[in-house]
């Protein structure tokens, strides 16, 4: 009996250190297509968690609770054939702060060239070197992404290599007839994002990603003040590439996920901080100026 239970807890621990990396909420919303069977999207939706949860994407070993939180939101809009469907596919992913139980978003994208084809039981299978099937190169594509943005703001430009393999699925893919994966279709596709990441003229970007999780809001718990200073100091970099590329999608991506965070962190600052970040924002995320508009009225309360 002794030696059963120690088989047992040799069993689980070994498969905790070598758990999958994702811990990876997935819904398919099929509203919007009347008249289907309801049934092939639970399999769909299931099949798609079973691929981004239980393949090994890396390497490392993770115990479950370094699991790297995320979701992915597929809203199916059309039902084009038997078995080919268009709609938009919705990625977040979110990461501990160091010292407390907030969680910040790292990641919210959302991707409107959603095209896939979907068998009922017929296996999700991911090739890394053909485009045959898009479904599982579009999640291929962003469970590296995850784990690309998610390294990064652990170490310095720490998911390179993640973000290496998703660019060799968009280059795989340049010959798919689906659309996302090509540089003239769009500025803000698949193409450009993992483009404007690796490329080096906005490799602050990715400095960025570091500073103001690991440096900024993992010190805040024990020294707000400083790691609130080195949030707005990762700002300027941000600046930077707005001021060499307005229209790069990593902006847009950064403040999607990091607009109302902002206002909370800076709200708390003192008058010189507020204001020099507030010039910032309002130059390089204009969209966003009401919300930014918050962190002066915190003064007058």
């Amino acid at each position: 009996m002794k030696k059963l239970i120690l088989l047992v807890v040799a069993i689980v621990s070994f498969t905790m250190l070598h758990a999958q990396e994702l811990r990876c909420n997935v819904t398919v919303n099929h509203q919007s297509i009347q008249g289907a069977n309801r049934q092939l999207f639970r399999t769909m939706q299931s099949d798609i968690y079973e691929f981004m949860n239980n393949r090994k994407w890396t390497e490392h070993a993770y115990t479950y609770d370094e699991k790297i939180k995320c979701n992915i939101l597929i809203k199916l809009d059309e039902q084009i054939s038997t078995d080919e469907f268009r709609g938009s596919i919705q990625v977040q992913l979110t990461r501990p702060v160091f010292g407390s139980s907030y969680e910040t978003t790292v990641l919210n994208i959302k991707d409107n060239d959603f095209r896939c084809k979907y068998v009922e039981f017929q296996p999700l299978e991911f090739n890394e070197t053909s485009n045959r099937d898009n479904l599982t190169n579009i999640l291929a594509y962003y469970a590296y992404v995850i784990l690309g943005f998610d390294y990064d703001t652990f170490s310095p430009q720490g998911g390179t290599p993640f973000f290496e393999k998703a660019q060799s699925i968009v280059n795989n893919s340049q010959n798919a007839p689906e659309k996302g994966w090509k540089a003239f279709e769009s500025e803000r596709n698949r193409y450009w994002l993992i483009e404007n990441v690796l490329n080096n003229s906005y490799s602050s970007f990715r400095d960025v990603m570091y500073t103001y999780h690991r440096q900024g809001l993992d010190l805040m718990a024990q020294k707000p003040e400083e790691g609130r200073a080195n949030i707005a100091n990762s700002l300027r970099d941000i600046q930077a590439v707005f001021r060499r590329r307005p229209s790069a999608y990593i902006l847009q991506m950064f403040f999607d996920a990091k607009a109302d965070e902002l206002v909370n962190v800076f709200s708390k600052s003192l008058p010189d901080e507020r204001n020099r970040v507030m010039a910032i924002l309002n130059e390089v995320d204009p969209s966003n100026g009401n919300k930014y508009k918050r962190i002066a009225e915190s003064e007058e309360l």
